[in-house]
C-alpha cells in the first residue's frame, strides 16, 4: 500500500531559550512565575513534532529538554542535589536565571538592530540595497568569485540571504508513515542497556536501521527519561550524550 503523504508547517526558533520565551510570552506569564510542568509539556511536544517530521534537532534543544524533565521529576519526587563543593543545586532557579539573561540579550540585540538600520540610512554612498540588488541581477556567483573584492563579497552575501529569506518564508516537510512505534523502541533501548550499563547516542545510531528508526529510538529515550527509567549525561565528542539505566 502506498504511504500517505501530507504537508505541515512549523515555526522556526533560534534556540531552546527562544522557544521557551515564546511559550512564556504566548501565555502572558512572568518569567519568575513560570509553571515548569506546563512549558515542559509544550517544549517536548514541539521537539516530538520536529523529530516525527524527520527534522534535525540541535544538541542544545536535547539538553534543555533533559533539564526540564529533570526539574519536573524533582517537583514530583523532591530530592536534594549537591554540587562538587557541597552546595545545593537548584536547576529551576538556574534555568530561570538563564532565561532572564537570554531575554535581556535578545532585547539588547533588537535595540542594536534598530540603531544599525538608522546608521545605514545615514550612509553617504547612496542606495546600497539598490546597488546590491542590481549587481545580483546582472551577474552570477561564479563571475564574482573569479575576481573577489569586498563589494562583490557583499553582493554574494546579499543574494544568498535573499534566497534564504524566500526559502524560510514557507517551509514544508513531507511526512511518510513508518512501521515503528515508541513502545517497541523502548524495549529495544532497554535491551541495549541490559547488555551495556551505559550507551551513547553514537551506539544508538549504529544500531538504527535508518534515520527515521533513530528518531523513534530517540523519542523512546525521551519517554524513558520522563518516566525516570534512564538518565542522560553529556558525553564526549560533538553532539553526544550518554544514556544510563536507573536502578
Amino acid at each position: 500500500m502506498q504511504a500517505e503523504n501530507f504537508e505541515i508547517k512549523l515555526p522556526v526558533f533560534e534556540g531552546p531559550f527562544d522557544l521557551l520565551l515564546f511559550f512564556i510570552e504566548r501565555d502572558e506569564l512572568n518569567i519568575q512565575d513560570v509553571e515548569i510542568s506546563k512549558i515542559t509539556n509544550d517544549f517536548l511536544a514541539y521537539i516530538h513534532q520536529l523529530l516525527a517530521l524527520n527534522v534535525e534537532v540541535a544538541s542544545e534543544f536535547i539538553l534543555v529538554a533533559a533539564t526540564l524533565m529533570r526539574i519536573k521529576s524533582k517537583m514530583l519526587l523532591p530530592r536534594i542535589e549537591i554540587d562538587e563543593v557541597g552546595n545545593e543545586i537548584n536547576s529551576e532557579q538556574d534555568l530561570i536565571a538563564r532565561l532572564i539573561a537570554y531575554k535581556q540579550f535578545k532585547s539588547a540585540a533588537e535595540e542594536m538592530k534598530v540603531f544599525e538600520e538608522e546608521r545605514l540610512k545615514q550612509n553617504h554612498r547612496g542606495n546600497i540595497a539598490y546597488d546590491l540588488t542590481l549587481a545580483a541581477a546582472s551577474s552570477t556567483n561564479q563571475d564574482e568569485l573569479l575576481s573577489l573584492d569586498l563589494y562583490k563579497l557583499l553582493t554574494v552575501y546579499q543574494r544568498t540571504m535573499q534566497k534564504y529569506e524566500l526559502r524560510s518564508e514557507e517551509v514544508k516537510h513531507t511526512v511518510v508513515q513508518y512501521p515503528y512505534t515508541i513502545e517497541q523502541q523502548k524495549h529495544f533501548i532497554a535491551n541495549l542497556l541490559d547488555i551495556n550499563k551505559q550507551i551513547d547516542f553514537a551506539l544508538v545510531l549504529k544500531n538504527s536501521e535508518n534515520k527515521v528508526h533513530f528518531v523513534y529510538n530517540f523519542l523512546a529515550i525521551l519517554e524513558m527519561l520522563q518516566q525516570q527509567v534512564v538518565e542522560i549525561t553529556i558525553g564526549s565528542g560533538f553532539n553526544n550524550f550518554n544514556v544510563k539505566a536507573l536502578s
